[in-house]
């Protein structure tokens, strides 16, 4: 089974568009704190839960200075109707082709109800200023995660 990048490693580059089609790089951040978070689809409870959580912080996270995004395999267009739909005020990002969920590791073998299959494993990551990964979650849990990522992320600035 592929791990998830590692704390200690460059994060991967990516270029995604948002749901307006503007283009979005991870190079765009460059000097700044960002979470980058990979979800199954949009609309679902987990992941409605988890977008949510992250919305509702989000200006603790601003406190902070830094900026959360959002990737799944939706395109821009489910992505504007999820935004819409829960009001979200974090940036969501399509990667249609999975070709940055695939290399940040997140696309997996995955297991439901005796069928396996590969699909997004949801997945946090924090990226320090200088574009290195300062923390990774597998797996995640999504109630309470927005809240221990921040902690994590005030903990890493404070360091």
């Amino acid at each position: 089974m592929k791990k998830i990048i590692q704390p200690g490693t460059k994060a991967p580059e990516f270029n995604l568009p948002d749901p307006q089609g503007n283009i979005v790089s991870l190079n765009d951040y460059k000097g700044k704190w960002v979470v980058v978070y990979f979800y199954p689809k949009d609309l679902t409870p987990g992941c409605t839960t988890e977008a949510i959580n992250f919305s509702k912080l989000k200006p603790e996270y601003d406190k902070v200075g830094t900026d959360i995004l959002g990737i799944s395999a939706d395109p821009p267009e489910k992505h504007s109707q999820f935004i819409e739909k829960k009001e979200l005020t974090i940036k969501l990002l399509s990667d249609e082709d999975k070709s940055m969920i695939t290399a940040w590791g997140a696309w997996q073998m995955k297991k439901f109800m005796g069928k396996e299959f590969m699909g997004i494993v949801r997945s946090t990551w924090i990226v320090d200023p200088e574009g290195k990964i300062a923390a990774a979650w597998d797996s995640v849990k999504v109630k309470d995660h927005a809240v221990e990522v921040l902690e994590k992320l005030k903990e890493l600035q404070a360091a």
